[in-house]
């Protein structure tokens, strides 16, 4: 008997094809059981209280953030461990994140986390930061960013971008994505970036 179980499983692990299949059914699986349950649970798909959709402004300043590389050595995401709230603030919860497309928690830290940044510094530090880190922060290996005070803050398709995020949920009215061009229009990326950081975290202290 044992020796037919031994045989029978050795089949699988020289049978590529079938390995594959086995492999891609037990993760579709475990995917179903670990993240279907998480769509009806109003703790990650309600937003918690105060939480607003981001203006315009922050919208253009998040595509900023992005595009630049910002999340590849900065985390918005505040683990439940002692340390991590003593250093950043309040652990991080789904219901933060709702309007969020896509997640930017990360989890490399070159730089700190900066889910509670929002409000912790004036725009006149971060656009010092921005433009020269070393200048505000000696020790810090950030690169800088100058092109962004030169480079005028995209208003001609914020207006697509406002409409595609309500298609996900975000719940932006006409009037909203109306107004968003005006809102943008004149500002530099800098600006549009900063309207960003300042923005996280804000509705969780």
């Amino acid at each position: 008997m044992a020796q037919e179980e031994i045989r029978g499983h050795g089949r699988i692990e020289t049978n590529n094809f079938l390995m594959i299949v086995l492999v891609l059914l037990v993760i579709a699986i475990g995917g179903l059981v670990e993240i279907v349950p998480l769509f009806f649970q109003k703790s990650t798909t309600q937003p918690i209280e105060g939480l607003k959709p981001y203006a315009a402004l922050q919208v253009v300043g998040r595509d900023i953030y992005i595009r630049e590389g910002c999340n590849n050595c900065h985390s918005q995401m505040i683990r439940s461990l002692q340390h991590e709230s003593l250093r950043y603030g309040p652990v991080s919860v789904a219901g933060e994140f709702v309007y969020d497309y896509p997640h930017l928690w990360g989890s490399k830290r070159t730089g700190p986390d900066l889910a509670r940044v929002g409000g912790r510094y004036s725009d006149d530090w971060h656009a010092v930061h921005l433009n020269n880190p070393r200048a505000v922060v000696p020790e810090s290996n950030m690169p800088a960013y100058p092109w962004l005070t030169r480079t005028a803050a995209d208003s001609q398709t914020i207006q697509a971008h406002m409409r595609g995020l309500r298609t996900l949920g975000v719940p932006y009215t006409d009037d909203e994505i109306a107004k968003a061009p005006a809102e943008v229009e004149g500002k530099t990326e800098l600006e549009a970036l900063i309207a960003y950081l300042q923005v996280l975290g804000i509705h969780r202290k």
